[in-house]
């Protein structure tokens, strides 16, 4: 394997066996693929148990107060949401959350518990769809990055079709991107050139996506050229094989469905308060009573302490009143700390140097965890 150097987003340079060791931790057990996985056509809901938590797994048609019903339920019938993520895209959405009993702090393992829960959630998500599209989804075997789960969630659900998919005028990340995929007739592989505003993360979005569409990466080349970035993929199928014209346009569609998914718009709204039963449930409807829909979320726990980051934006569509958000403070100020910053759009390039083009090669990698 050629030797590589790669910066984070801060600019430090990371080794070649951190680097290895994160795309190992990303990929999951044996690089799990969406083919590996088990998908139940018009299944919303999947759970699972991991440790001394159960792993809720949703896809469904987005709407405003969406993620409010769904932690109301939960408290309802006493589960503890010690983290989630949730992604918005396409009018699509995809959460993945990590409960717990609230009186026992263990993973439920009661079968009629756990299908009843099942159940008021999929009446919630029913209630989200207009027959337009069923959701897809799937139980993963084993532990997968979480960011890599929900991108082959929405992956499955094929949320890169159509409809009300962003386009480079409405997506700031995506403004002025070029994607092409070109064939190398003298290497015999499939080049997929990828330019876009630069951010953290991006090149675990694009390897993610292509990986999971059965693709394997032998070279690639990564600069960034403040603010955008410039990525090279060099890429055939796991038989050898090159793409063809059919799959050249799929593969553009999916890698800026890749791309926009982690891009949130409008107010990141931070806040930290002492753990308790019910806590997103209260938040949730605090931000839905005041009219705003949440575009993206992360819940984790540390200790007794709960830390949450929720970005969004006017229900209806315009810009986030700041007077709402004062009064939102003032409803939620006393019982937990509340920060407000602007959602960003792009990350910056940091300002030391050293972000020359560098090249390095980790198919071996891939095939390895493929095989």
């Amino acid at each position: 394997m050629d030797v590589f150097h790669v910066t984070d987003h801060q600019g430090n340079k990371i080794t070649e066996s951190k680097t290895i060791d994160y795309i190992e931790k990303a990929l999951g057990p044996k690089g799990q693929t969406a083919d590996g996985l088990n998908t139940w056509p018009g299944k919303r809901v999947g759970v699972h148990t991991i440790g001394d938590h159960s792993a809720i797994e949703l896809i469904g048609r987005d709407r405003p107060g969406l993620l409010s019903e769904i932690s109301a339920v939960l408290a309802d019938l006493h589960f503890n949401v010690a983290a989630a993520e949730v992604w918005t895209h396409n009018r699509r959405i995809a959460c993945v959350l990590y409960v717990n009993d609230d009186t026992t702090c263990r993973a439920v393992d009661d079968p009629a518990r756990l299908s009843a829960m099942e159940e008021q959630l999929k009446n919630i998500l029913r209630g989200c769809d207009d027959g337009e599209k069923v959701a897809h989804t799937s139980s993963s075997m084993g532990f997968t990055h979480v960011d890599r789960r929900l991108h082959q969630m929405l992956f499955a659900d094929r949320d890169y079709e159509g409809g009300g998919l962003a386009t480079e005028t409405d997506s700031p990340c995506t403004l002025k991107s070029k994607i092409t995929v070109e064939h190398c007739v003298d290497k015999g592989y499939s080049v997929v050139n990828v330019r876009c505003k630069d951010r953290p993360k991006l090149m675990f979005d694009i390897v993610c996506t292509l990986t999971d569409m059965q693709y394997v990466v032998f070279h690639a080349t990564i600069s960034s050229d403040r603010p955008y970035a410039s990525q090279e993929y060099y890429i055939r199928h796991m038989d050898g094989c090159t793409l063809d014209t059919g799959e050249k346009e799929r593969v553009i569609k999916c890698l800026k469905a890749a791309i926009q998914r982690r891009v949130s718009e409008g107010l990141s709204l931070e806040l930290s308060a002492k753990d308790r039963v019910g806590l997103l449930s209260e938040v949730t409807r605090v931000l839905r009573e005041n009219g705003l829909a949440v575009t993206r979320a992360g819940v984790t726990t540390v200790g007794e302490q709960a830390m949450n980051v929720f970005y969004v934006r006017d229900a209806s569509g315009n810009p986030v009143n700041m007077k709402t958000i004062e009064g939102l403070g003032k409803e939620i100020g006393h019982t937990m700390m509340l920060n407000v910053k602007k959602a960003p759009t792009s990350a910056k390039a940091p300002e030391a140097s050293g972000w020359a083009k560098t090249r390095f090669s980790f198919g071996s990698l891939l095939e390895r965890f493929l095989a």
